[in-house]
């Protein structure tokens, strides 16, 4: 089946394959949640053992786990490679990933050195399978800038996995590093700009024209922004070595530059887009795009005056917001297409996607979501009683995704698909 703005959905993966990693994403962002309500939040403070594990739950156990499960149906629709055995990779990487995640954050949480031996385990198994994998696959992709932002996501991933090995082992007691913040600055920078940036703006050369009716990014944006901003990756740890502060913070100012780049051009794409409908997807994206917007004008100085702020706008207000438009716009497609593709269904019996998932309960999910975007933000002033707020809105916003993901599979099910 080919869709509109060029995709092949004839070589897509079984639907569990996907599937399971995007039911239980929402699960980790809610343990987050929990998380922000213990004493070892109220300060924001980065070395904390419950932001620390925070941010590992979000990162690796919503974002990685959402980004991992579409990576592998991008390989099939987008880059025409699927991987060989799906069912046995989402397997590999899946149970692993879900383990590690919850060691890792136990581990910080805790202050327990020994839950960071399995955890750097299985996610050292998990992300090194899948990224073997993937690049595999890639290898026989078609040419094209979603294709070469995929390649440099997973390349940026398998940087990201390498520094936070050499930081657990640090934190399990088995290695000394001397420059053990730079390296954490480091890891937190090819894990969010490298992995997770890199993939959003690939995926969104495909998805924000086809899915948000808009045109297409311009020929210019989407042939150079990636490979420019991956060269500025690259450079700038030699830049931040030199002995003048400037060429480390030039190349931070050409970063945040391709972040504020691609935010406003995509703003600029909805804002022309063909039909003025309703769409809970679109509303994400742009409150993803405001943040990064935000995240981009704080620059370089915002890392060392407004940590929280940044990072709140870029993790949550970004790269949630995001994530979470892409799922209920790629599950909902996903669940019609297999049932028309692998069901004997009478023609017309078949819901339309907006059965599955509607519209005024993705909208309440989207409100509260938005709600906690502004407790968070409230949340990084002194005083007041942001941060449980907060906490709870994040809790609250779970459990809505929660059920609404779950109730796109129920409706699958009793329409006879077989998720298998």
């Amino acid at each position: 089946m080919q869709a509109a703005g060029g995709l092949d959905f004839r070589q897509a993966p079984p639907f569990f394959v996907p599937l399971r990693f995007f039911l239980t994403a929402p699960v980790f962002l809610f343990l987050a949640g929990l998380l922000l309500f213990t004493p070892g939040a109220a300060s924001w403070q980065r070395w904390s053992p419950a932001i620390l594990a925070a941010v590992h739950l979000v990162t690796l156990g919503f974002l990685a786990m959402v980004m991992m499960g579409a990576f592998l149906q991008l390989l099939a629709v987008v880059a025409g490679a699927p991987v060989a055995r799906p069912r046995l990779l989402a397997g590999l990487v899946y149970g692993p990933l879900t383990l590690g995640t919850l060691s890792l954050a136990g581990g910080f949480w805790l202050s327990d050195r020994w839950l960071f031996y399995p955890a750097l385990t299985l996610l050292a198994a998990a992300l090194a399978t899948f990224a073997l994998a993937a690049a595999a696959s890639l290898r026989g992709a078609a040419r094209n800038a979603t294709v070469f932002a995929m390649a440099a996501a997973i390349f940026a991933l398998a940087v990201t996995l390498a520094l936070g090995l050499a930081l657990g082992a640090t934190r399990a007691g088995w290695l000394e590093l001397a420059n053990f913040v730079a390296l954490v600055d480091l890891h937190a920078t090819w894990g969010l700009l490298g992995w997770v940036f890199v993939l959003v703006a690939g995926v969104a050369y495909q998805v924000v024209p086809m899915f948000q009716l808009t045109p297409a990014y311009p020929r210019r944006l989407t042939r150079y922004l990636v490979p420019l901003f991956m060269v500025g990756l690259l450079d700038l740890p030699w830049a931040q070595e030199a002995r003048s502060a400037w060429p480390g913070d030039a190349v931070a100012l050409f970063l945040a530059a391709c972040l504020l780049v691609f935010a406003l051009a995509t703003l600029y794409l909805q804002h022309r887009r063909r039909r003025r409908v309703a769409d809970v997807t679109l509303d994400y994206w742009r409150v993803g795009m405001a943040c990064l917007v935000g995240a981009a004008l704080l620059g370089p100085s915002g890392a060392q005056r407004f940590p929280a702020l940044l990072g709140i706008l870029f993790l949550y207000g970004f790269a949630v917001s995001v994530v979470s438009g892409m799922l209920y716009k790629i599950l909902p497609f996903l669940a019609w297409f297999h049932l028309q593709s692998h069901t004997q269904a009478p023609a017309g019996t078949i819901p339309n996607m907006k059965s599955f998932l509607p519209e005024v309960r993705a909208r309440r999910q989207f409100a509260v979501h938005v709600a906690t975007l502004g407790l968070l933000l409230l949340s990084t002033l002194p005083g007041g009683p942001w941060r449980y707020a907060a906490a709870a809105g994040v809790c609250l916003s779970a459990l809505r995704l929660t059920a609404n993901l779950w109730g796109v599979w129920r409706l699958f099910r009793a329409q006879g698909g077989r998720s298998g």
